[in-house]
This record gives structure tokens, sequence and C-alpha cells, in this order.
């Protein structure tokens, strides 16, 4: 019976009310830019990248927590590239608690036979944008942020 009753108490505390991701997760970009994914068919490759942490300030454990990158070049509304990354396993990101550095790049890129320096000084070098959705559990996602990708090189 007393385990039943702790199977109870551990069922209805993870069915407390569902947080709001745009209220509940603090995003906190440490850097974005333009990775150097290194030769492709004999061209350089840059593909846009971002680094951030997310903070948990609800004051609920949000369990499978998982972060989507959709990276768009600014002057076209379709996406460009995504990355899905998840930030908090089954265990859960807890009240106040931070995520290791996450990482994500597009898989898409560009790509050209000028030094990769010289790429990001191209007259025809579009501008991107990453904006990051979030979902824990088995809610929906919803967009927590919307980030321009600096125009600056990053190496591994």
């Amino acid at each position: 019976m007393a385990a039943l009753s702790s199977l109870l108490v551990v069922v209805s505390s993870a069915c407390g009310p569902a947080v709001d991701l745009t209220k509940g997760l603090q995003v906190e970009v440490d850097k974005t830019g333009w990775y150097d994914a290194g030769i492709v068919n004999g061209q350089n490759k840059l593909v846009p990248l971002v680094s951030f942490h997310l903070r948990n300030v609800s004051g609920q454990r949000l369990p499978t927590l998982q972060v989507n990158a959709l990276f768009r070049r600014v002057t076209e509304p379709d996406e460009w590239g995504s990355a899905l990354v998840t930030a908090a396993g089954s265990s859960g990101l807890a009240p106040g608690a931070t995520t290791e550095m996450l990482t994500v790049k597009s898989q898409l890129g560009y790509t050209g036979a000028d030094p990769r320096q010289e790429m990001l000084k191209n007259s025809h070098f579009v501008d991107a944008k990453v904006e990051l959705f979030a979902k824990y559990s088995s809610t929906q996602w919803v967009r927590i942020g919307v980030y321009p990708i600096a125009r600056e090189l990053i190496t591994k």
C-alpha cells in the first residue's frame, strides 16, 4: 500500500500545471557566428551556429526538454536548415538549474573558393538568424527566441 501511495504522489506531481516556456525558460546566448565546416567538394563551407544555455526560471522540473533551432536567411521566410538537441533528458531540468552549453549548427550554409574571412565580406552574402523553439515532455513546440547570426568566423 505504501508503494501505491508513493506512486500516486510521483504521478500527481508530474501532472502539475503546464509551464509557459516563453516565461519559464531564460535563453542565455553565448555566441553566434559562421562555423568553418571545412572543405566540401573542393570549396570552403561556412554554416550558421549558435551556442547557448537554458535556465529554468519556472517553479517546476521540465522533463525531456528539447530545443529545435531553425535557421533562416534574413531575406527569406523559408527554413534554411535546422538542428534538434535534447537540453535535459528524462530526469529533467530542475527549477533554477541551467543546462550545459548547447551548440547547434545548420547543415546548410555557404560554399565558395574565396578564403573564409572573404566569404563573410562578399557582396552576395546574406545574413541569417536562428529561431529557437522548445518543448518539454509531451507539450507543444513554443518559440523562445530569435537571434541574429553574427557575421564572424568561428573555428573549431
